[in-house]
């Protein structure tokens, strides 16, 4: 069942609807973005962000298609591209120096960079000496 938003709950980016971020030009919309992505945008994609720009625009027109039942994961090591209106709702599966952390792209995500989302380190967790201990801790005095 599909729940109807009132108005003022509708998704919008900088006075824009999600309907108009998606038929808007790449140039109108990175004048809508802060001055960081702004620059990084104006500067050119980079070989391997065109290359995952290619990859999702296949994928959407598969979907179009009817090819697939639900979008598949797409793998990158990419962590430095700004989300796009036109990665809505696929899942993006980005490296974090160990494995690829699947991301599934909301309106929310906007204008963020995809590293944003998948974190390369982790928060450390110290047990007992001698569980999940490291060297130095493994020997506590006991008094």
């Amino acid at each position: 069942m599909v729940e109807i938003k009132p108005e003022w709950k509708k998704f919008r980016y900088r006075g824009k609807s999600l309907e108009e971020l998606l038929e808007m030009p790449l140039d109108e919309f990175v004048k809508l973005l802060p001055s960081r992505q702004r620059r990084s945008l104006l500067r050119g994609f980079t070989p391997a962000q065109k290359k995952l720009l290619i990859k999702i625009r296949r994928v959407r027109k598969q979907l179009a298609e009817g090819k697939y039942k639900r979008p598949p994961i797409i793998k990158t090591h990419v962590r430095d591209l700004v989300i796009l209106p036109e990665m809505i709702g696929l899942t993006i599966g980005v490296y974090n120096g160990r494995e690829f952390i699947p991301v599934r792209i909301v309106p929310e995500m906007i204008g963020h960079y995809l590293g944003e989302f998948s974190h390369t380190t982790r928060i450390v967790q110290h047990g007992e000496p001698g569980l999940k201990a490291t060297r130095s801790s493994l020997h506590v005095a006991s008094k």
